[in-house]
């Protein structure tokens, strides 16, 4: 049984920049080669994720970065423009996110899973479980007109797969090296893998890639879940 993404419009919803690189490019890029259109929408600006070395005007370098990486990708890239650390469930964030998955008319929206260990992507999972039920409600108003019925969501695993038990897994063995070239595009994150406050992104996502292939009998995957609350879950 192979799932196919043919016709679909598929959001990643994020919280930093290259956070889709280590939880859904693999995906993304799967869900491209199927003929979906994809886009990812990164809700904060990176600003505050400096290396020893402090870079000059960071939120501008991470951006460039990230657009670089979904170049790669062929994504359709949105941005939040949110603080590092400052992004939480409000109805200034509801609304931005909203008229942001309205504009790409999103059937499947990807998004952090409510348990994984940074605020930021916590924050971020509770606006997307709010914004993809009001994305098809006529009483919420913005800009775009609202979708036709609520888009789909799934839960991304963890970073470093932490207390996240897969519901099901995408087999992304054919652009597991499409993901690390898009990881490469951030080189200020990058070159904070010596820091003890940080991970290197290149070994973890490799390890999680690789880890999650083999639970999956395959060489590379990566996991979700899909949110099963009432009237939420989709048929496939």
């Amino acid at each position: 049984m192979k799932l196919s993404f043919a016709h679909e419009r598929v959001l990643a919803v994020v919280a930093h920049p290259d956070d889709a690189e280590l939880l859904c490019a693999g995906t993304l890029a799967r869900a491209r080669a199927d003929g979906a259109a994809i886009g990812i929408c990164v809700l904060t600006k990176g600003d505050k994720g400096q290396p020893n070395r402090p870079i000059k005007n960071l939120s501008t370098v991470r951006r460039k970065e990230m657009q670089t990486a979904a170049k790669l990708l062929g994504a359709r890239l949105f941005f939040g423009n949110f603080s590092d650390g400052e992004l939480e469930d409000s109805i200034a964030a509801r609304r931005s996110v909203l008229e942001i998955l309205r504009q790409f008319r999103s059937t499947l929206v990807l998004a952090h899973d409510a348990g994984d260990y940074h605020p930021d992507h916590r924050a971020a999972s509770v606006l997307a479980q709010a914004v993809t039920w009001f994305a098809a409600s006529h009483g919420h108003r913005t800009a775009s007109a609202p979708l036709g019925e609520a888009p789909a969501l799934w839960f991304m695993d963890t970073i470093n797969m932490s207390g996240f038990a897969p519901g099901f897994y995408v087999d992304i063995s054919a652009h597991a090296q499409l993901k690390e070239r898009m990881l490469a595009c951030h080189r200020s994150q990058l070159a904070r893998g010596g820091d003890a406050s940080f991970s290197p992104l290149l070994d973890l996502m490799r390890l999680q890639s690789r880890a999650r292939g083999a639970q999956a009998g395959v060489a590379a995957a990566e996991a979700f879940r899909i949110h099963d609350a009432f009237k939420r879950a989709r048929a496939w």
